[in-house]
This record gives C-alpha cells, structure tokens and sequence, in this order.
C-alpha cells in the first residue's frame, strides 16, 4: 500500500508551501478512501512518494485516470493566503492502494 503526491513544479512554491500542500493532498486522498483502505494503509506505515508534476493538465489528467481505475485522488487548490493565487491547483495524491495500482497511474514521474 502506498500514496503518491504529485506537486507541480511549474508554480515555484517554496519549500515550506510545497509541504503544506503535499501533506493537504494526502489526508484528503486518505479521507476519501474506504476504512479497509485506511486501514491497511495506517498499519503498513503510510508509505508515501512526492513526484515531480509538470503543470496543471498533468495534475487533472492523472486524477482521471485514477478515478476511472478506483483509485482515492484529491486535487489541492491554494487558498491564496501567501505565494501563490487563489484556486492555484498546486498538488494531486494518488492513493491509498496497493503498490502496483497507484504505479500504474504515476509510475512514469520522477520523484520531487
């Protein structure tokens, strides 16, 4: 089991900002999945990747794909409090799910 965040890094977020929007994309992927899921996902140790996503499109092309395979996505849109404008979409998690589920979706992306 495992969840991948995809973070744009056409958007220049700093450091702290590319950590706070990761950690939002996680919990509301996990959120949205089933309790079997969240479960066997706490009790594996939550294991999670942070790619690199090119831009927007790439972002909402890859929710597609996962939401056609089953799989809990969460797409993150910035409050625009800081950095960036409000509605930036900045980061897509894919998953909980098991390993080979969440690589059929993300599999091609470089790690952050």
């Amino acid at each position: 089991m495992k969840q991948a965040i995809v973070a744009r890094t056409d958007i220049g977020m700093g450091q702290g900002k590319l950590a706070a929007q990761v950690a939002h994309a996680s919990l509301s992927a996990y959120e949205k999945a089933d309790s079997q899921l969240q479960k066997q996902w706490k009790q594996g140790g939550q294991k999670k990747v942070v790619l690199k996503g090119q831009n927007e499109r790439q972002l909402h092309e890859l929710s597609e794909i996962a939401k056609s395979d089953g799989i809990p996505t969460a797409i993150i849109r910035d409050a625009g409090h800081t950095q960036l404008e409000p509605g930036t979409v900045t980061a897509l998690a894919v998953g909980p799910a098991a390993d080979d589920r969440v690589d059929s979706v993300t599999g091609e992306l470089s790690l952050f």
